[in-house]
């Protein structure tokens, strides 16, 4: 649900957080109970958690400039074979 700004006549400022449909032009101010517009105002991008800014300027970063790698990610060392000691086991076949 989007925060709307609203100012006053008498330049009282609030916020109201209204669904896009029911989002009318003018509320009125809980200050002083007069006609408070809605004001035009950018999106509240600061409130964004540290996790999600970064995660923005890392995809933002990546369209002009993004990291080369010289191996495949996840492909390290190989996994050494799992042993086991239980004698059934012995009579599988081997790969």
């Amino acid at each position: 649900m989007p925060l709307y700004e609203f100012r006053c006549e008498n330049s009282h400022l609030h916020e109201l957080l209204l669904s896009m449909a029911a989002a009318d032009r003018s509320a009125p101010c809980p200050e002083c109970g007069g006609a408070a517009t809605r004001l035009i105002s950018s999106p509240a991008l600061g409130h964004l958690g540290s996790a999600r800014a970064q995660l923005i300027d890392r995809t933002e970063s990546s369209a002009h400039a993004p990291t080369v790698v010289d191996q495949v990610p996840g492909s390290g060392a190989p996994r050494p074979a799992r042993t086991t000691h239980d004698p059934r086991h012995a009579r599988l076949p081997r790969p």
